[in-house]
């Protein structure tokens, strides 16, 4: 029987999730919309393949990803999302996961993905070359965003999200005066004047 976890937020996105497993032959199915719920979840049930979205509410998909590699725990994840390949993919890659899909593309992608995992094989997206057709501008921003690791990606994430300090490090176990010390760290490295300008940073590159 092949089981599989799907971590979305989105009940209506979870639904469509659960029709299309439900197709390929998954008879065991679990769900959840909270990310720090998932390592328990995999721990007892142990599915053959974890659909992860990345912007969820308790701890982020990276975050997610980052503990479950850090636990040695097996597990397959589709990572499922709206956020840009471009900038997310690669990071995926390296934290574990086997397959990245976007939700802009039709269905049989995921479908795919997910058949192609449970082959043994990976599932990711041929990304454009290093930018030709990109302006300066974004080209350096692109290569700032490269350099961050994948915890001040997703505190970046939550600040320009509008979460304050405090809220960060209960959700993601860290003290407030490291959660201030990661955003003086985000300013400093993408080269903007301050906390405000986080979010407009953000939101020009994607990233939320």
């Amino acid at each position: 029987m092949k089981s599989a976890l799907i971590v979305e937020d989105h009940p209506v996105v979870r639904s469509m999730i659960k029709l299309v497993l439900k197709g390929e032959g998954f008879t065991q199915i679990y769900e959840t919309a909270r990310g720090d719920e998932v390592l328990s979840l995999v721990r007892e049930h142990q599915p053959d393949v974890l659909l992860l979205d990345l912007g969820l509410p308790g701890v982020a998909g990276l975050e997610v990803m980052d503990r479950i590699k850090a636990q040695k725990t097996r597990c397959r994840v589709v990572v499922f999302t709206s956020l840009e390949a471009q900038f997310y993919q690669d990071r995926c890659m390296r934290a574990g996961a086997v397959a990245y899909v976007s939700k802009s593309k039709d269905l049989d992608d995921l479908k795919a993905a997910v058949n192609s995992v449970m082959a043994g094989y990976t599932y990711f997206a041929q990304l454009p070359s290093s930018s030709v057709s990109m302006g300066d501008l974004q080209r350096s921003e692109t290569q700032l965003i490269d350099k961050l690791s994948n915890r001040e990606l997703t505190i970046l994430q939550y600040l320009a999200r509008g979460s304050k300090n405090l809220e960060i490090a209960e959700i993601m176990h860290l003290s407030y005066k490291t959660v201030s010390t990661y955003k003086t760290r985000l300013i400093l490295k993408l080269n903007v004047s301050s906390s405000v300008h986080l979010r407009d940073f953000a939101l020009r590159n994607h990233l939320i």
